[in-house]
């Protein structure tokens, strides 16, 4: 009997063992034999067709703070200024001369001073002299009234030639800007329009017009000069223009009335050398009238002289100077240049 005892208790041990890896197995998965599982079933992966994007050329524009603001060099602006006094002298040839030399400035801002007609300033000698000659450049002309223009009464066909550029009639005076310079254009025949002294209305006029344009350069053109070769002390009719301008701090004084070129060293109120305020005066009558040829002398304040040769006066005007160059005509060899600083 102890046979089937003994089976019957190996049978419950097995089945016990049984029992406990059926729980294991539900638990862990601990009692299924060890085997390598068949794979999955895969879908086939996609074939995937690659088009690349098109090529674009990118452009990064950096903030202000990513890069440092370049510093910008530039020429400093500069202006040409050309001209002369006593131009058209209707039986002369020489107004055809010198504005064929103007013509070689084209843009150039073109200034008279005085006797554009060297006769007697009559409407005929305006329009078929002065006209077909300098007037080709009428738009860039800024005017100055001369003697001659008076032999017509009130320079009145001067006034109606030039219009609103030659100022007011029966004054004649006036200013604009040019390139950062004042340019100041005055009336020298005094007894035409009240006088030129302290208090006249041109002298009213001219100060409080450098009142009001304080520019670091300034110039000024009219017709007679306060200095000559024939008369170093000066004309004092002149003297209280000349003082006005000199206490602004003007730089230049271009004038005409006498045939010749001259250049004179910058001068005081006195007309004594001064050249750290002192105003430097040209005299340009070399526009075209037939030249005065007497043995003249260069002396005192005179530095350059020429009366054989007709020419321009060509101005260059830039932030804090100029430079001044004679054009002589052709065939001529007188040559005057130079530079100087603004006061």
């Amino acid at each position: 009997m102890k046979a089937p005892q003994s089976k019957s208790r190996k049978t419950v041990r097995l089945l016990n063992t049984l029992a406990a890896c059926l729980i294991l197995a539900a638990l862990l998965g601990a009692c299924q034999p060890a085997s390598t599982p068949a794979p999955p079933t895969a879908t086939p992966a996609p074939t995937l067709t690659y088009t690349p994007l098109p090529t674009a050329t990118i452009t990064l524009t950096p903030t202000p703070a990513d890069t440092a603001t370049p510093e910008v060099t530039s020429t400093p602006a500069q202006i040409e200024l050309i001209g002369a006094g006593e131009i058209v002298n209707c039986g002369n040839p020489g107004y055809g001369i010198t504005a064929n030399l103007l013509a070689q400035f084209p843009g150039a801002t073109i200034f008279t001073a005085g006797d554009n007609s060297n006769v007697i300033g009559t409407p005929n000698e305006f329009k078929k002299c002065f006209g077909p000659t300098w007037g080709r450049f009428l738009a860039s002309i800024h005017p100055a009234v001369g003697d001659h223009e008076y032999y017509n009464k009130g320079a009145k066909a001067y006034f109606d030639y030039f219009g609103a550029a030659a100022g007011t009639p029966g004054q004649g005076w006036y200013s604009y800007d040019l390139g950062g310079w004042h340019i100041i254009v005055l009336n020298s025949q005094c007894a035409q329009i009240g006088g030129c002294q302290a208090g006249s209305a041109q002298e009213k006029w001219l100060k409080d017009d450098l009142a009001a344009h304080p520019a670091h350069c300034s110039m000024a053109v009219w017709h007679i000069p306060r200095y000559n070769l024939s008369l170093a002390q000066g004309l004092p009719f002149l003297d209280d223009i000349w003082n006005d301008l000199y206490k602004a701090g003007v730089e230049l004084v271009v004038n005409a009335h006498h045939y010749y070129y001259a250049r004179y060293a910058p001068m005081d109120l006195s007309g004594k050398v001064d050249d750290a305020r002192g105003m430097r005066e040209f005299i340009v009558g070399t526009g075209g009238a037939p030249l005065d040829k007497r043995n003249w002398t260069c002396s005192r304040n005179c530095q350059a002289f020429e009366h054989d040769t007709l020419g321009l006066l060509k101005l260059t005007l830039h932030p804090d100077g100029y430079d001044w160059a004679f054009v002589p005509e052709p065939g001529k060899t007188f040559n005057d240049a130079g530079s100087g600083t603004c006061h």
